[in-house]
């Protein structure tokens, strides 16, 4: 069985790969998908998460990924917030083929997600990017949206605590020298500016009005995965149009769309598309460069699954 750590994992295939091969996969129906979500809270009240997250393809590949979600590692103790192992399935005798580190896998594949979306949503030409939040995942969504869409000339980063988003905008400018980086500590001018505004803080209270939207910027949702959590409020969705990964995996499980639709600001019928209706041209995409898209990353088993084939795949050519 192959093992696969977090350096394989993140330095196998550039995003532009990830997001072409992705894409074609979505080509292919996404198959079984299916989830396990338990809370507990902690003595200092903080909400832990475990979660299981299971895909399958029949006669190609299954897999779950075990993931603990427990917040105040990063401000106790230093440790990644999100920590998970994944096992991909062979999809016709059912052998265990690989074991992957899933914390990795995660930022591979949630990167890879908002990646696409940006690279069938956004516009092409876009040259300023807001990212909001400075945590693990932070670098990796930069990195793959600055891939897809090598337009980006600035960069500015937003994180409640400030120091984050500087240490991280000196990382990304080594990588980066072509883009300007810099922390911003007022989030409204900053996002009014934006090209591209991606968010991946865990909020159960909008932080992203719709009023600071300006028109022909790509919105990419990250952060709420729970039903209570939320990063844009009800104007974004009346203003945007609306598109998710997977109808499956959103509509119904994370409050981002579960909150406006049980309120009645916006209906099934505003989600667009998702990825396999674009990825199949059953829907355009992007009509205008003056129009608002809005696009939830969910995630999902299928994800999961799908970039685990990738690396196993790439892993096991001579």
């Amino acid at each position: 069985m192959l093992m696969l750590d977090a350096d394989t994992i993140l330095n196998c295939l550039p995003f532009t790969t990830l997001v072409d091969e992705l894409a074609a996969l979505h080509r292919e129906p996404i198959g079984l998908v299916d989830e396990m979500l338990m809370e507990s809270m902690d003595d200092n009240d903080n909400t832990n998460h475990f979660f299981i997250r299971t895909g399958w393809q029949p006669e190609k590949a299954v897999g779950a990924k075990v993931i603990t979600i427990f917040p105040r590692n990063n401000k106790a103790r230093d440790w990644p917030s999100i920590q998970a192992v994944y096992i991909l399935f062979e999809g016709v005798n059912g052998s265990p083929v690989a074991c992957l580190d899933g914390t990795a896998l995660t930022w591979l594949k949630t990167a890879t997600d908002s990646a696409l979306g940006s690279s069938l949503l956004s516009r092409a030409d876009i040259e300023s990017m807001l990212m909001i939040g400075a945590g693990q995942m932070a670098p990796h969504l930069v990195r793959a949206h600055c891939q897809v869409r090598p337009s980006v000339q600035r960069v500015e980063i937003w994180n409640r605590t400030s120091d984050k988003a500087q240490a991280l905008c000196a990382q990304l400018a080594v990588e980066f020298p072509q883009i300007q980086f810099s922390p911003t500590t007022d989030l409204q001018p900053s996002a009014r500016a934006a090209d591209l505004i991606c968010s991946a803080i865990g909020s159960e209270q909008p932080i992203i009005k719709g009023e600071w939207l300006k028109r022909g910027v790509h919105l990419d949702l990250i952060g709420a995965y729970t039903p209570t959590m939320r990063e844009a409020d009800d104007e974004c969705l009346r203003r945007g149009s609306l598109f998710v990964d997977a109808r499956e995996t959103t509509l119904h499980h994370i409050g981002e769309l579960m909150i406006p639709l049980a309120n009645g600001v916006i209906s099934e019928e505003d989600v667009l598309a998702d990825f396999a209706d674009l990825c199949q041209q059953r829907h355009t995409g992007r009509s205008s460069d003056d129009e608002i898209t809005i696009f939830k990353n969910g995630g999902g088993g299928h994800l999961d699954l799908m970039c685990a084939r990738l690396l196993h795949q790439h892993l096991q050519q001579p």
